[in-house]
C-alpha cells in the first residue's frame, strides 16, 4: 500500500520524504506556504502528491536563495500561470539577482575593511593594550556615538 504514489502522507512521512524536520513543515504551514489537503478520521493532517510537489517547489526555491515572502509570490504566480507572463516570473529572479549582487558588494567592502584592520596589527606577543585593531574599533564606536 505504501508504494501507491497517490496515497496520502502524514506530516512525519512527508517531512522525512522531503528531508526536513516536522517543525520545519509546521513552520511552512504557519506561514501559509503549505496546507494539508485533508484530515484523517483521527484528525491527523494528510498530504497529497500535490502537497508534496508544492513542498518540493518551496525547498527548491529556498535552495536558490528566495525568501519565504518571495516564495509566496512565486507560488501565487505558479498557481495562476494562465494569468501571468514569463516576464513577471523573470522579474522576480532578476530582483533576487540584484539583491545578491548588492550583498556581494557589501561583503567585499566588509572584507576590505577587515583586511585593513588585520594588516595594521603587528600580531606580536605583547599586551593588547595598544592593539591597533581594538583601537580602530573603539574609534569607530566613539565616532558613531558623537555623530548620532
Amino acid at each position: 500500500m505504501s508504494n501507491n504514489p497517490m496515497q496520502s502522507l502524514q506530516i512525519g512521512e512527508l517531512a522525512k520524504q522531503a528531508g526536513i524536520s516536522v517543525d520545519t513543515l509546521r513552520f511552512y504551514e504557519s506561514k501559509g506556504l503549505v496546507k494539508a489537503s485533508e484530515r484523517s478520521e483521527g484528525g491527523y493532517r494528510l498530504y497529497s502528491q500535490a502537497d508534496s510537489e508544492r513542498l518540493n517547489f518551496i525547498l527548491q526555491a529556498k535552495k536558490v536563495g528566495f525568501s519565504l515572502k518571495e516564495i509566496q509570490q512565486l507560488l501565487t504566480l505558479d498557481a495562476h500561470k494562465d494569468q501571468h507572463t514569463c516576464n513577471e516570473v523573470k522579474q522576480v529572479t532578476g530582483q533576487k539577482i540584484e539583491e545578491i549582487e548588492q550583498k556581494i558588494h557589501d561583503l567585499v567592502v566588509i572584507k576590505q575593511a577587515l583586511q585593513h584592520l588585520h594588516q595594521a596589527c603587528c600580531g606580536g606577543p605583547e599586551s593588547a593594550e595598544n592593539c591597533t585593531i581594538l583601537q580602530s574599533l573603539q574609534q569607530t564606536k566613539e565616532a558613531s556615538t558623537c555623530n548620532g
